[in-house]
Parts: structure tokens; sequence; C-alpha cells
């Protein structure tokens, strides 16, 4: 099964409903002076910032290859996501992390009421739509998946907003437990506690990110199903012997490139390079003619090559017929 992404939909969906989410979010925090509703702005400027890094990336993704990068741009996309991913780890993490030790050592005066809370209600239902909108793309791109193995096939792009939106849900629902356990309890401290919450939830999440794009940005091989399927396409070449030292490099997202190395079937491509008919003629013409026994072995040895490199040519256009996928394949004859 090839990976595959939903677009930027999701991506400028979230942006959006991030963008307002923060600014509801400041005021609130601004208002209450709570340490776990400034966590959750905190949180949700994060989200905006690196969700506009991914949308970056995703259009820098689709440039066409050029002269010094032949294999186009496909990159951009895991490298942006790596810079959105830092980015929840060192300014969404870091601050909240350091914000909610702050208001457990310094405790400060707290002005819950009625608004926050509606802040935070309004605040999930946003959340909420957006996070739909990335799951709704992850089911029509892998309608025959399950939930795990969407995770797993999904591009980092896609997955980042789909978890960064799944954690401000989560952050929501610690910040209105925190904050409601402070109201009723008179100690603030539950709403310092809030906020190490939300900073732990961003620690996970940008370490499972960052662990994705590296894989990519390394050189991360294509799924093991897609390559057991191009393995079989070639062994089922008859002019193929054996595929040995196969390798495969994720390009871009539903995009790849593979390389091996092939031995030919020499019994194949001798009767396709001398039809029964024609061989036995030239077989009269040189028994007994040593001169032309030997232009017989050069045209042997000039024929066999080039239809070596005709079948490798048909090979990669077959392949890439079934495999779309699969851009670029480099063939060595071992």
């Amino acid at each position: 099964m090839a990976v595959r992404t939903v677009g930027q939909i999701p991506v400028i969906a979230a942006i959006i409903g991030n963008a307002l989410v923060t600014f509801i979010k400041t005021g609130a925090a601004l208002a209450s002076g709570s340490s776990v509703m400034f966590s959750e702005a905190v949180h949700s400027f994060a989200d905006t910032l690196n969700q506009t890094f991914l949308l970056i990336g995703v259009k820098r993704s689709y440039k066409k290859a050029s002269e010094n990068f032949g294999y186009g741009y496909g990159y951009e996309r895991f490298f942006w996501a790596l810079i959105s991913a830092c980015g929840i780890f060192f300014i969404g993490a870091g601050i909240t992390l350091y914000n909610g030790v702050s208001s457990l050592l310094n405790p400060r005066p707290l002005e819950i009421n009625a608004a926050v809370f509606a802040v935070l209600g309004a605040s999930f239902v946003i959340e909420a739509i957006t996070l739909s909108i990335a799951a709704r793309g992850l089911r029509n791109s892998f309608p025959d998946s399950t939930w795990r193995e969407r995770f797993s096939l999904a591009d980092p792009s896609t997955l980042a907003v789909y978890l960064e939106d799944a954690a401000a849900l989560f952050g929501v629902a610690v910040a209105v437990v925190s904050l409601g356990a402070s109201y009723y309890s008179g100690n603030v401290l539950w709403d310092g506690l809030g906020s190490i919450v939300i900073g732990i939830l961003l620690v996970s999440t940008a370490v499972i990110l960052i662990n994705r794009n590296r894989s990519y940005l390394l050189g991360r091989s294509i799924p093991e199903e897609e390559k057991e399927e191009i393995m079989q396409a070639l062994t089922a070449e008859p002019s193929i012997e054996r595929v040995i030292d196969f390798k495969s490099t994720v390009l871009g997202i539903g995009v790849y490139r593979i390389k091996f190395e092939v031995e030919f079937n020499g019994p194949a491509l001798f009767k396709e390079a001398y039809q029964r008919k024609y061989l036995k003629g030239q077989y009269e013409e040189v028994k007994n003619d040593y001169e032309a026994f030997k232009r017989f072995c050069v045209d042997y040895a000039d024929r066999i090559p080039r239809l070596m490199g005709k079948k490798i040519d048909e090979i990669e256009i077959r392949l890439k017929k079934r495999f779309p996928s699969v851009r670029h394949i480099d063939i060595e004859i071992n």
C-alpha cells in the first residue's frame, strides 16, 4: 500500500482554527491570570506557527525537479515538518513546562469565572472541527486500513495536524479539570499541575513527529508490502533469473526510488535473440567456415548486451505502469 497525502485542506483548516483559538485563549489567560490557560494559549500559538511551517513544506514539496535537484523537492515536506515538530518541543512544551513549574514555585491568585470556561468550551468545539477534518482525510486516503495502519502510513504533515489537534482537545480537557479543581478547592496547585500535564503531552507529540520525519530524511525504505509486490513482479519476468541487493527510499509522499541488481536468465535471452529456424540457418552457414563463425560470435556478443538493455527498459516501463509511485528505477546487471 502506498503512502498518500490528504492534501493541504487539513493544514489550512488547522491554521485558521488554531489562530482563532489562540486569540480567545490569550484573552482568557490575561483576564484570569491562570497558568494553565496561559499554557493553553501558548499551546495554540505554537500549533498555529507549526502548522504554518507544515503548509510551507507541503507547497514547496510540489516543485518540479530541477538541474540541482534531479529527484525533486519531496524532502521539503519532511524538513519543514521536522522544524514544526521541533517548534512543538521547544516553544510549546518548553514554555508550558516552565510556566507550570513557575506557577507551582510561585503561586499566583486566580480570577476564575464563567467566561473562562466559555472560552474553553468554544476552543473545544473549534479544535474538534479541525480534528474531524484531519480524521476524515485519513479515512478517505486509507479507507480499508485500521487506525493504527493509517498512523503508520500517513505522511508527516497530515499526522502532525491530527496529533496536534488531538493533543489540543486533550489539553482543553486538562485545563477544564485543573481550573475546576482550583476553583472548588481554592488551591492554585491544580492550575500549575495542569500546565505540566499539557507540557508532557506536547513533549510526547513532538518526539513522535521528530522521529517520523527523521526516518524520512535519513532515507526511509518503501513499505514492506509494496516491496514484496515489486519483487513478485520482477521474479515473474522470464528473462530474470534472480533479483539481489534490492534497495529503496522514499523521495516524497507517494514517490519512491528503487535500485536493484538482476541476474538474467541466459537461456531465455538466447532463445529470444535467436529463433530456432534462424539459428539453424546460421549454423549451416558457419559450420565449415571459421571466418563466418567468428562473425557470428561478434554478432552474438553485440546482440545480447543490446537485448539486455532493451529488457531493462521494458522492465522499467512495466514497473512504472503497475506501480505509479515508483518514479525512479536503477537496474544493474550482476
